[in-house]
């Protein structure tokens, strides 16, 4: 007799950087886009969904550079022979949208739109490869007005998100800064420029320092990771050391004069301190205050289609991981002006500017701090004694759905005191109990499991409250719905 070989199962595990998200952390995230979709629509701006996948050639900085395009994309070959990658953010595809639809559009066009976005990156605390952002853009002016209303409606997002006032900052710069130290100093490989932009935009997580490595030869990070340098010349590396220095943590107004005081900006240069103090006159004219938003030169954005002002709202929330040790959790959104963007498909420029933010990196991040939002509730719970009295169970939980009241009957096959722990972690309001006696009598037991809880936690300590919400009642069949509507109606009082 042979053996019968063991069956080959794989490990139940989720690959890297992609989360399961349980109902609390689903509501969450929920409740977080609804309410700053309601900032925006009440802002004046449309909702727009466009498909999970855009081919990669819209997708602006990855275009294919060889057999298989998927640098920071998860891409795939359509059976045309057209790569296919899922999207990066929501700023590609409405440019590519943009383009498609110009002439049904108004003008300017002003959208916003939300859903998972996918990034072949390495993941890390708080940091996803698949995750959720929402975005807010204006396609057709080139204002200084409408960078500021992005900016000044981002604000409002965030605290609609559920952040209070001073617990994020709103900073502000403007690419052109760059591009007239660049012109000065003579390097004009755009090449070169991207690798040292994207040096200094991690000055605020690696120091002088750490950005002095990256715009030289290069880096090797505490991973063993090694990240090529900019190779810029010294004396163009000490000109961007100094201009870093000249950060001010005065007022809009003030920043600008000490980033003019630094000199060496070039024509580009100066256009973006126009472009700024245009921005700070919108910002103080719809009250924004000093605090909120700040002028900041050592902001400049990651990504190659940003041409002009750039913002990232950052984090000031204290926040632990789940062993209660600090982590820092930074930039939170942000985006800029990106007139170049559209053209990539018209070949005519088109001003844009926007603003995005990380919905799920959001939630973690209250999550860390504290933050969880309130606890998602659960359905009535129907329980189950014997399968002989099954249509009253299903009409019981029927008669509450059809009130609207979310209800489930109990599925599984464990006894009554299993079925009420179920109750108690599904976290519902109530269990709805039809005994055989219940049922000839013509009652419904029903217990009230959140006034269990509320004494539990020592909430329920007036005995007048005690009295007047018994746990445990006795009531006609006919009462079901309205005696479950009032154990949830005074839920929500407690």
């Amino acid at each position: 007799m042979t053996d019968t070989p063991d069956p080959i199962r794989p490990e139940a595990r989720a690959p890297r950087g992609f989360a399961d998200r349980r109902g609390p952390e689903v509501a969450q995230e929920r409740r977080i886009v609804r309410q700053v979709s309601e900032v925006y629509e009440r802002w004046g701006f449309e909702a727009l969904e466009t498909g999970a996948f855009e081919y990669a050639d819209a997708l602006g900085k990855f275009l294919p550079d060889a057999d298989r395009p998927n640098e920071g994309v998860f891409a795939l070959q359509d059976d045309d022979e057209q790569w296919m990658a899922l999207r990066y953010d929501h700023t590609a595809p409405l440019a590519r949208f943009a383009a498609q639809s110009w002439e049904t559009l108004p003008k300017p066009y002003r959208r916003y739109a939300f859903g998972p976005v996918w990034r072949n990156e390495k993941p890390g605390p708080g940091r996803f490869r698949e995750f959720v952002q929402c975005d807010a853009d204006t396609v057709g002016s080139d204002r200084p007005e409408a960078d500021a209303e992005i900016i000044a409606m981002a604000c409002e997002g965030l605290q609609a998100a559920g952040l209070a006032e001073g617990q994020a900052v709103v900073r502000v710069s403007n690419r052109k800064l760059f591009d007239g130290l660049f012109e000065a100093g003579g390097i004009t490989d755009p090449i070169q420029r991207l690798t040292a932009l994207r040096a200094i935009d991690k000055f605020d997580r690696l120091g002088w320092e750490g950005v002095a490595q990256l715009l030289g030869e290069g880096r090797l990070d505490d991973s063993g990771d090694y990240t090529k340098g900019a190779n810029l010349p010294l004396g163009v590396a000490s000109t961007i050391e100094a201009f870093l220095g000249s950060a001010s943590e005065g007022t809009r107004a003030e920043t600008l004069d000490a980033i003019a005081r630094s000199g060496g900006l070039g024509a580009a240069g100066e256009a973006a301190l126009e472009e700024l103090a245009g921005i700070d006159r919108a910002l103080t004219a719809m009250r924004v205050d000093q605090v909120t938003v700040r002028f900041d030169p050592t902001i400049v954005r990651g990504l190659e289609y940003y041409t002009g002002a750039v913002f990232e709202a950052e984090l000031l929330l204290d926040t632990t991981d789940d062993k209660g040790r600090p982590v820092r959790f930074g930039s939170i959104g942000g985006g800029g002006r990106y007139d170049d963007l559209v053209a990539r498909f018209t070949g005519q420029s088109t001003p844009a500017t926007g603003f995005s933010f990380g919905v799920s990196r959001l939630a973690s991040a209250l999550r860390a701090a504290g933050r969880a939002g309130e606890v998602a509730r659960g359905p009535v719970v129907v329980i189950v004694f014997s399968q002989d009295d099954m249509q009253s169970y299903l009409d019981a939980v029927s008669e509450l759905r059809a009130a609207g009241i979310a209800a489930e009957l109990y599925l599984g096959r464990a006894g009554m005191k299993a079925q009420m722990k179920y109750a108690d972690r599904r976290n519902a309001p109530a269990a709805v109990m039809l005994g055989g006696d219940e049922i000839a009598a013509g009652q419904v037991t029903i217990k009230d499991l959140d006034a269990g809880r509320a004494a539990a936690a020592g909430l329920a300590d007036n005995e007048a409250w005690k009295a007047a919400r018994p746990g445990q009642q006795t009531v006609a069949r006919a009462d079901l719905v309205s005696t479950i509507r009032a154990i949830i109606e005074a839920s929500s009082t407690i």
